[in-house]
């Protein structure tokens, strides 16, 4: 009897032993954490956040608007301070701030027009489907961002359930009424509540337009307290009120607006906080987030609510907890590995045509039973948008009973995607580029490609690009280019030549994979020449060539190469081109002999010495192959891009404009830049080239050299800035201005 009664005492001991914290876990009460909306300057809740880590408050309930759902939705989920102090500084939020593909998913021609346009849009002028694209921004690379870091998260789901119960705060526009998630998609409730209006899309959810919160509620303390909190810890980074003098940018205002809206609601939420954090956040505003501003936002945030380390303290015995008692960190559920692989057993497509679905499954070998991971998955919808022109497509994996369902989900399809470019320069002033793609609906993809220049040169292009079910495109093309060009020689103006050039290219191969691509085309080109102008001496000496109307049938081969991180600078990756042409007036020779050769090569490859310093070597040349080479494929040399004026134009350091070089041509150019501040960069250039008629001359000819200083702004027009130089050459200082994206 008594071996059974200390069996049923030891039993009861685990449960006994267990009592006193089961009670006091009942009799604490709940602390809830209230992130106001700001923009970037919502990151400072982070700092706050750290310190009531470091302080041990238990929080129970977690509420925000805007940025402060974004903040407290991964923070409900189990993410400590610390990992989202990390989190934020490892973005590159201009990526996630906007639309753009990634540059890794993108043919080598995508990116070169987003090198070429400040301004690319896809419009929808018939569709049956509904589009809720009335914003600057679809938010794109954000969804995709949210999506992966709450992994785990992704389906509908009660947000009382989540390891911190949580809620946040929308704004209908249909009604201008207040929504306060707590259910649905987490992802999808934190990208809502950060929809501001003008710049972001808003989200729509049945019959309701979701925006920012933060018009109707940005700093939701009232729905804590409905959630059950019994004390609240408020952070805001709502600012002073502003006068007229303070409202000097876009971001102001928005926040101005908000601020105005929800003046007697943050009035009144603010009264019901126990402990009220609030940040001077000057002088940054919604948008700051640069590497800077996240680092004084987060050190400020926590430099504040140490100021109420006292208060915290003397708070722990309200809310029930001794005073060295620390919170259990929380299992949190990393963020979805883009290598992570799911065994798919059944691909699923939503709002694509049968036609779109082939191609897709066609291209990538799709197959039920696959394992495939998110960056395959990526690749993929990217192609949706990208070569289908959809304007929204994104991915989800959800379990089933045998493995995982892939579900495509396409929006929207786009009637045309158009683009736009100006520049100014010092040569040739200003000028704008205005583009357009426009979709067919046929079963292998194809898309109109139109583009106009205008200028002191004028071009017009407009291109047939099929897209079949492998890597390869097949392109038919035709281009119009009025040419205006002055030609100088050893730094004076030599002569001005006026013609016109029509060219129809046929293009069977244009493979593309990742940052490789290669081309076979066949060409017809004809000139019309209009005026020729030169001085009397280059005349007298018989310089120059009688010019008549001609045509030429050409042949080419070309491959390019291209990893580089930035088009104008670039810190990191390669890039090299090399072409081979044949040209003929026959298809087979060229004025009762063989046809002349071109044979083209660049290669340049940026070395990172430093965080600000690089270094880019490049080696480049031009060689012309035959008894009778026509001036219109002459080499040209001058300036700071390849193929500005003319495609056969190569660059050369210190020597401004255009000037003929004979026809064997080597270069080598060494390039250093510094990076002395955010979008600041200083150049230097230095450049040798030799070049002969003959090629045995090829080194015993007078070298070439120059050398180039520069300092340019990287912005969203492209680079701002100037530069000044000096060749042997011309034995001249050269002067150039350029703004804008060249083209």
């Amino acid at each position: 009897m008594k071996r059974k009664r200390l069996f049923i005492l030891l039993l009861m001991l685990p449960g006994i032993a267990v009592l006193p914290c089961w009670a006091q876990q009942q009799q604490r009460k709940k602390v809830a954490v209230v992130l106001s909306g700001g923009g970037a300057k919502g990151i400072a809740h982070i700092g706050v956040l750290k310190v009531l880590e470091r302080a041990g408050i238990p929080v129970d309930i977690v509420t925000g608007t805007s940025m402060g759902s974004i903040v407290g939705g991964l923070y409900s989920i189990g993410y400590t301070a610390d990992q989202l102090d990390s989190l934020v500084r490892a973005q590159n939020w201009t990526y996630v701030l906007s639309d753009d593909e990634n540059l890794r998913n993108q043919s080598l021609s995508k990116r070169e027009k987003k090198n070429t346009y400040l301004f690319q849009r896809g419009i929808s002028l018939k569709s049956e489907k509904k589009s809720a694209s009335a914003g600057i921004l679809r938010g794109k690379n954000l969804a995709v961002l949210f999506r992966n870091l709450t992994d785990g998260y992704n389906d509908s789901l009660d947000f009382y359930s989540l390891p911190r119960p949580f809620a946040c705060v929308a704004t209908d526009i249909v009604t201008n009424t207040e929504y306060d998630f707590h259910s649905g998609v987490l992802a999808e409730a934190m990208r809502a509540s950060m929809a501001i209006p003008g710049a972001f899309s808003p989200v729509r959810k049945g019959r309701m337009m979701l925006v920012d919160g933060g018009l109707r509620n940005n700093y939701p303390a009232d729905i804590a307290r409905r959630m059950g909190a019994d004390i609240i810890i408020g952070s805001t980074v709502q600012g002073t009120p502003k006068t007229a003098d303070d409202l000097t940018n876009t971001a102001a205002i928005l926040g101005q607006i908000v601020d105005v809206n929800c003046k007697n609601k943050y009035d009144e939420n603010l009264s019901i906080t126990d402990v009220p954090i609030r940040m001077n956040t000057k002088p940054y505003g919604a948008a700051s987030f640069t590497r800077e501003a996240i680092d004084t936002l987060i050190h400020r945030g926590e430099e504040e609510a140490m100021r109420h380390w006292d208060e915290l303290m003397a708070l722990k015995a309200r809310i029930g907890i001794p005073a060295d008692y620390q919170v259990s960190p929380i299992a949190c559920q990393q963020p979805q590995s883009m290598e992570k692989k799911y065994l798919v057993s059944r691909f699923n497509f939503v709002g694509t045509t049968p036609e779109d679905e082939y191609f897709i499954r066609t291209k990538f070998r799709l197959k039920d039973g696959d394992s495939i991971d998110a960056a395959h998955a990526e690749l993929i919808a990217t192609s949706m948008r990208v070569d289908l022109y959809y304007e929204e497509a994104d991915y989800e994996f959800a379990r089933n009973h045998d493995g995982y369902t892939l579900t495509f989900k396409a929006g929207a399809r786009e009637t045309a995607q158009i683009q736009a470019g100006t520049r100014f320069d010092t040569e040739e002033m200003a000028a704008i580029q205005i583009g357009a793609e426009v979709p067919f609906h046929t079963k292998i993809p194809a898309v109109l490609d139109i583009t106009v220049r205008l200028g002191r040169r004028v071009k017009a292009r407009a291109e047939i690009v099929y897209t079949p079910v492998s890597f390869t495109k097949l392109r038919l093309a035709y281009e119009y280019a009025h040419n205006d060009m002055n030609i100088y020689s050893k730094g004076s103006k030599a002569f001005n030549h006026t013609f016109n050039h029509h060219a129809v290219s046929f293009t069977p191969l244009d493979f593309n994979l990742r940052n490789f691509n290669i081309t076979m085309s066949a060409c017809w080109d004809y000139y019309h020449h209009d005026d020729l102008l030169a001085g009397v001496q280059y005349l007298a000496a018989g310089d120059l060539q009688k010019l008549t109307d001609d045509h030429y049938y050409s042949y080419h081969f070309q491959t390019l190469y291209d990893s580089e991180n930035d088009a104008y600078f670039p810190t990191r990756g390669a890039r090299f081109h090399g072409g081979y042409g044949y040209y003929t007036d026959n298809f087979t020779g060229f004025d009762g002999h063989t046809g002349f050769s071109v044979l083209d090569a660049a290669w340049r490859m940026a070395f990172a010495l430093s965080k600000r310093l690089t270094l880019q070597p490049m080696a480049y040349g031009r060689m012309l192959f035959g008894s009778e080479i026509p001036m219109v494929v002459a080499n040209t040399i001058g300036g700071d891009f390849f193929g500005h004026y003319v495609d056969q134009q190569m660059p050369f350091a210190g020597l401004g404009h255009m000037e003929l070089a004979d026809n064997h041509f080597i270069g080598l150019r060494l390039k250093a830049q510094e990076n002395i501040y955010k979008s600041v960069f200083l150049t230097a250039k230095v450049n040798a080239a030799v070049h002969a008629n003959r090629l045995a001359d090829l080194f015993s000819t007078t070298m070439l050299w120059g050398a180039q200083v520069g300092g340019y702004y990287k912005s969203m027009l492209g680079p701002l800035g100037a530069s000044l130089g000096w060749n042997n050459r011309s034995d001249r200082l050269y002067f150039y201005i350029n703004l804008g994206y060249e083209f």
